[in-house]
């Protein structure tokens, strides 16, 4: 296990994969101080914090550095931001979706406003987003992962926000699963590109409204290298859809390069019983107004394309 220690970040403690993106769950340390966990049975791994090279498990590794949408959401809510329902995409929207790439991309969207949801304990409307997520998983041919017992499973626990995070990631591990083994791995990478999108826009909405804005604008700075490993992940996949997804992406990228981050390494510790090695890194996020600002309208530029 490959810890890595960023003082900017909070606190993911158990990772796992859910339709292509993690659900990272946890909190601050003890002693306050952020931590970022990931695991691999690898002895060497890429460190969260630089961008990873192309290769044969490229889709694999992207995973460790693509924040959830359940992640982006707990950092808003601790911000002390409030609920916002009009930040989401609504629902009423479904229709429009006909093509399988607009399916594949607003799942992700709709997973995205399914987590905020959650994480802000709102009964009606996660019940409302799962459906929508439900519909279109089933348009995409994917039942399973959002079938009757999954649901019930939800209404029973809609008063444990654990329970129901757990349920929600399970969906969607379940949804990667299936269209992985069915050779429809692009497909799960354009649902991983609607629900980064979909974070990014809702963080960058909310970091406009909420005075105690440090750590969101932070957390979004930092998406530099998430997003240089998200276009390395899409690039491996050639089909039309994805190309045009990734072409936005790349206009995005150019408003992230004058972003910096500054990191301050130190000798890794390494706890030879339990066979962690962790690595003391800090980092600072140098991100102006102005910076931020482009960043935003890009993304709202393309996540108006994908959910319009």
């Amino acid at each position: 296990m490959i810890r890595n220690m960023n003082e900017i970040s909070k606190n993911f403690g158990k990772i796992a994969v859910a339709a292509g993106f993690l659900f990272y769950l946890g909190a601050c340390t003890p002693d306050g101080s952020p931590e970022i966990t990931g695991e691999s049975t690898e002895e060497t791994n890429t460190p969260a914090d630089e961008p990873i090279n192309m290769g044969e498990e490229v889709n694999r590794k992207v995973f460790y550095t693509i924040p959830s949408p359940l992640e982006l959401t707990s950092i808003i809510k601790k911000a002390g931001a409030k609920f916002d329902k009009s930040v989401l995409n609504s629902t009423e929207n479904m229709s429009k979706y006909v093509t399988q790439t607009s399916m594949a991309l607003n799942l992700g969207v709709y997973g995205a406003d399914l987590s905020y949801a959650s994480i802000f304990e709102q009964t009606q409307e996660t019940m409302h987003y799962f459906a929508a997520a439900r519909k279109l998983a089933d348009e995409l041919g994917i039942t399973s992962a959002f079938g009757e017992s999954t649901l019930a499973r939800i209404q029973n626990n809609l008063d444990n926000k654990d329970s129901l995070v757990a349920i929600i990631s399970d969906s969607y591990w379940e949804t990667d699963a299936y269209l992985k083994e069915n050779k429809q791995s692009s497909i799960s990478g354009l649902v991983i590109a609607g629900g980064w999108l979909e974070g990014m826009y809702v963080s960058c909405k909310l970091a406009e409204k909420t005075k105690s804005n440090t750590d969101i604008i932070a957390r979004i700075g930092e998406q530099k290298l998430t997003l240089d490993n998200l276009i390395a992940m899409l690039s491996s996949y050639k089909d039309p859809e994805v190309v045009e997804v990734v072409a936005d992406l790349y206009a995005l990228k150019e408003a992230f390069d004058p972003v910096e981050i500054i990191y301050n390494r130190q000798a890794p510790t390494v706890d030879k019983e339990a066979k962690v090695t962790t690595l003391n890194t800090t980092s600072t996020i140098n991100i102006s107004d102005a910076q931020l600002a482009v960043i935003s309208e890009r993304i709202d530029g393309i996540r108006t394309k994908i959910v319009k």
